[in-house]
């Protein structure tokens, strides 16, 4: 599969959209495994604003045949290469009437089993028995986020904004943003269709104006191994 545009995307400016990866039928059973799940762990999260399900490859493991298609798995090996991992997994569902909006921000923690002390790995924070941890700069350069687009997607309805080629600058606070020399770009993405996006590219997204849902599946991987024992806590030995 030829992807040399995508690849381009994604080195230089930190994220790429790909069209028709997922049919029809394949998002609607999609949908529908979603809609069974049991909604009582602690890992749900349902508000008027926002329904999200954390660790979602753990708590809906039927769905992983459905997303690991010989499709994705081709554009995947294509654009990276086969030594990378699934580390973290989360389905989000921004209702018709949200007002639940997401300021600039970049994805600067992983999803671990535990706490250690360790050289470069901090700030830590635990909610809901969950270790999070900002790792060394080197493991978040080298990680990349695919994000499944269950509906289409546009500004109208939460479509992510990005600052191209923020993730080439490090650490890049949001108070910091040089509007002079940035710009924003809206990421439209049809049904089906998907965002791989490096986690140091600022990203944000606008409360829903068009009375449409907003269902992504985002899944985060890695090909870095943790140092002392320290383990991914969604940790899928591959895809």
């Amino acid at each position: 599969m030829v992807l040399t545009n995508h690849t381009h995307n994604i080195r230089d400016n930190g994220f790429t959209v790909i069209p028709d990866v997922f049919r029809d039928h394949e998002v609607n059973e999609m949908v529908s495994l979603i809609e069974q799940a049991d909604t009582s762990d602690l890992t749900f999260r349902k508000t008027d604003d926002l329904f999200a399900i954390r660790q979602f490859l753990k708590q809906v493991p039927e769905i992983k045949t459905l997303i690991f298609t010989d499709m994705l798995r081709q554009i995947l090996d294509a654009l990276f290469s086969f030594n990378y991992f699934v580390v973290k997994s989360i389905y989000f569902d921004k209702p018709q009437k949200s007002n639940w909006f997401v300021a600039y921000h970049q994805d600067l923690t992983i999803s671990v089993d535990r706490k250690v002390d360790l050289p470069d790995f901090g700030p830590w924070t635990i909610k809901q028995n969950q270790f999070a941890v900002q790792p060394p700069l080197a493991i978040l350069k080298d990680n990349f986020t695919v994000r499944i687009h269950l509906d289409d997607t546009d500004e109208g309805n939460g479509a992510l904004k990005v600052i191209p080629k923020s993730h080439h600058k490090g650490i890049y606070r949001p108070e910091n943003i040089n509007w002079d020399a940035e710009q924003e770009v809206i990421c439209p993405v049809p049904r089906g269709g998907i965002m791989i996006m490096r986690p140091l590219l600022l990203h944000a997204s606008n409360r829903t104006t068009s009375n449409r849902r907003r269902r992504v599946i985002h899944i985060e991987f890695s090909k870095a191994l943790l140092p002392d024992g320290l383990q991914w806590s969604e940790l899928e030995s591959s895809y």
